[in-house]
């Protein structure tokens, strides 16, 4: 059921919540921008359409080497075989031969900023589960599906054009998150501007990422490229305390996804503001109780709500306090019993847990045999069978 916001709350809100900001004009095939804190999507554009996506899948390999280095399946400072299917790849490449044994923190520096197509193929036959990339390709498809990337399969380790190898970019997005999230330890990787390894291709010695040393707080991730997929770059930037994550796809030139990244980068810091709605502990709401030793219960924040929300100002903001009732006691202090929903235009509502405020225990005898024959003489009342 739904019920009314508090008044006391809702004065507030009304007071400092802004309404939707007019949607980016963009050229990608596809894009999507989120909020990093909130998770919230300030936008998208044929989000979960499986693309061609060119070098930026090599996140996925990424992925799969930090998870091996933090299992101690590998070591930063082991050093790799280069077999004769990594020598075959041309594109982007460290120009290994089969004569190499190089370190892993190399080849992963040199999948970050060299883009190395020979590189991702190294890793993966050292990882993969039958010792051939395309195994590894067949595992990577696995995880991704583990990982909650629904729209994503991979043909091989590093976005060489083959059929089937797609991606969507919100699989990126949810790639990125995961990457941030759980491998800060290696993050300032993705803002190595050179790596110039062993001297051995001078020319492909720089970061192809266009933000980084804008000065717009640009720190990652990965451009991609082909003649199928067009131009694209998944990119991070933080200011302040947010960071945004965002994925663009299907570009015409380095000079379009150079533009067009840096539109975004600052078209989500500058149209958004993140506004905190509620103090954790502030009651919202009052959930009725079924069978308790109390008529009802406080729904509350387990922490301060934040929410980003687009300018200019508004003159009122549309909130909501959800949860099926009556609840069945008992109930525990901070059981999760309700959602605070925010409405706003142009952009997903924001929805919050709200937990129990306190204990509610189970009503003593002769209190639930009276609300079992109220609720029986009710139903009767009505017309309807008891249930």
């Amino acid at each position: 059921m739904r019920i009314s916001f508090l008044a006391k709350l809702l004065t507030c809100m009304l007071l400092v919540f802004p309404i939707a900001a007019n949607a980016l004009q963009l050229n990608a095939r596809a894009a999507i921008v989120v909020d990093f804190e909130t998770g919230t999507v300030l936008l998208e554009r044929n989000a979960d359409t499986p693309l061609p996506p060119a070098s930026m899948s090599k996140l996925m390999t990424l992925l799969v080497a930090f998870e091996a280095l933090e299992e101690g399946r590998l070591t930063l400072s082991q050093k790799l075989p280069v077999s004769k299917q990594a020598m075959s790849y041309g594109g982007s490449t460290m120009f290994l031969d089969t004569t190499d044994r190089v370190a892993v923190e190399d080849l992963i520096r040199g999948i970050i900023v060299l883009s190395g197509n020979d590189a991702c193929v190294v890793i993966a036959e050292a990882l993969s589960p039958d010792g051939t990339e395309e195994g590894f390709a067949r595992f990577m498809t696995e995880r991704a599906r583990q990982i909650g990337m629904k729209n994503s399969t991979f043909a091989n380790s590093n976005g060489w054009p083959a059929a089937g190898h797609r991606m969507s970019v919100r699989d990126l997005a949810t790639l990125t998150e995961r990457l941030i999230n759980k491998f800060p330890q290696y993050y300032s990787l993705f803002s190595e501007k050179e790596f110039g390894f062993d001297g051995r291709a001078p020319a492909n010695s720089r970061n192809r990422n266009p933000l980084l040393g804008l000065g717009i707080g640009a720190d990652g991730l990965k451009t991609g490229h082909t003649q199928e997929a067009g131009y694209g770059l998944v990119g991070s930037a933080v200011q302040g305390d947010r960071r945004v994550i965002f994925v663009l796809s299907g570009m015409t030139s380095t000079t379009e996804r150079a533009t067009e990244s840096e539109k975004v980068v600052n078209w989500s810091f500058r149209q958004f503001v993140e506004r905190k709605v509620a103090d954790e502990g502030t009651v919202l709401a009052q959930a009725d109780v079924w069978m308790g030793s109390a008529a009802s219960v406080g729904l509350t924040a387990a922490q301060d709500i934040r929410v980003l929300l687009p300018i200019p100002l508004p003159d009122q903001l549309n909130a909501r306090v959800e949860y099926s009732g009556p609840v069945q006691a008992p109930i525990k202090k901070g059981q999760e019993l309700g959602t605070l929903v925010i409405a706003r235009e142009g952009i997903e509502d924001s929805r919050t847990p709200l937990v129990a405020d306190r204990d509610v225990g189970m009503a003593g005898f002769i209190p639930r045999l009276r609300t079992s024959a109220e609720v029986l003489l009710r139903s009767l009342n009505e017309g309807a069978a008891p249930q």
